[in-house]
């Protein structure tokens, strides 16, 4: 039986679905299911080889699935740091091409893991869509649960009438942390800044690094992999998610700037502090790409708690 709390509907707009919950809806013309898939490979310094999840998309998806490629179809061509934040324009672009708009209420998944699919959803929460659901236990799951695949090539689904779906995107600006808004946090003690890699990372101890090894000072360590349950792929339960970020300091804090690597494992944390209701949460979109390479940003060895 479906987790209630998962699909409340007094929960964010954001929430997870199950399959089962999906695979009823697969006909629904209100609906746009992406997959996500993108497998990042950590390199011992900076950016991590990003390897496009297109063969696997074409061996099977979920009907009706379109692919998109986090980091080249949902990050901005232009950007400094391999993922920054697309600009409204070039994600109205996108998202026209792929016949997706306002109406609509996107279905977010992915294999090997979810963090591809929360940096999509992040993209698109950013920058103002409404209704994205995210696959609880992604591909994975849905095979487990019995969920029917198709190959090849996406088959685009159309609105009709040869026109082609509005995507109105408007930053929201209060979820994007930027460099600045990053270092007042360093004397406010009303912002938690939270580390979402690794424990070793987090430490300084081992891992990969972006620049210089640790964390940025005053960090707390909530390792995005830690909110899955072991073998499942599947988020903690609603309670659990809670009692971890209380832990942390979360919930009492009136703001929580989250960060990693480059901006996509922070994105697990921030979408488990939106199912939360967490009002203040926001993403440093560049993370330790950025933070890690000036010469004048702090790093320390991050605290075990």
């Amino acid at each position: 039986m479906p987790d209630a709390d998962r699909m409340d509907s007094a929960m964010p707009a954001s929430r997870l679905i199950d399959p089962a919950q999906l695979r009823a809806r697969l006909n629904d013309p209100s609906l746009r299911v992406l997959e996500c898939t993108t497998h990042l490979r950590p390199q011992p310094v900076g950016p991590s080889r990003i390897v496009s999840g297109l063969p696997e998309f074409l061996q099977g998806h979920i009907p009706g699935a379109q692919y998109v490629n986090m980091a080249t179809d949902m990050s901005d061509p232009d950007g400094p740091f391999p993922y920054t934040l697309l600009s409204p324009a070039r994600a109205e672009a996108r998202m026209a091409a792929l016949d997706i708009g306002d109406e609509h209420h996107v279905v977010l998944y992915a294999r090997g893991g979810m963090m591809a699919a929360t940096r999509v959803w992040f993209v698109l929460h950013a920058l103002g869509h409404q209704r994205i659901s995210l696959l609880d236990g992604g591909y994975e799951g849905w095979l487990h649960e019995g969920g029917p695949v198709e190959t090849g090539p996406a088959q685009t689904r159309s609105t009709g009438a040869g026109a082609r779906s509005r995507f109105s995107a408007q930053l929201q600006a209060h979820r994007v942390a930027g460099l600045q808004r990053v270092r007042a946090a360093l004397d406010d003690p009303s912002v938690r800044l939270v580390n979402a890699l690794s424990r070793e990372q987090f430490l300084g101890t081992g891992g990969a690094h972006y620049g210089r090894p640790g964390s940025i000072p005053g960090s707390v360590s909530v390792p995005a992999r830690e909110l899955f349950s072991p073998g499942t792929g599947r988020l903690l339960d609603r309670a659990a998610l809670e009692a971890r970020c209380a832990q942390a300091g979360l919930m009492e804090a009136r703001e929580a700037i989250v960060y990693c690597g480059g901006g996509v494992a922070a994105t697990v944390v921030a979408f488990a502090l939106e199912l939360l209701g967490h009002p203040g949460w926001s993403v440093y979109d560049n993370s330790l790409l950025e933070w890690s390479t000036l010469p004048d940003t702090p790093m320390a060895p991050g605290r075990d708690s």
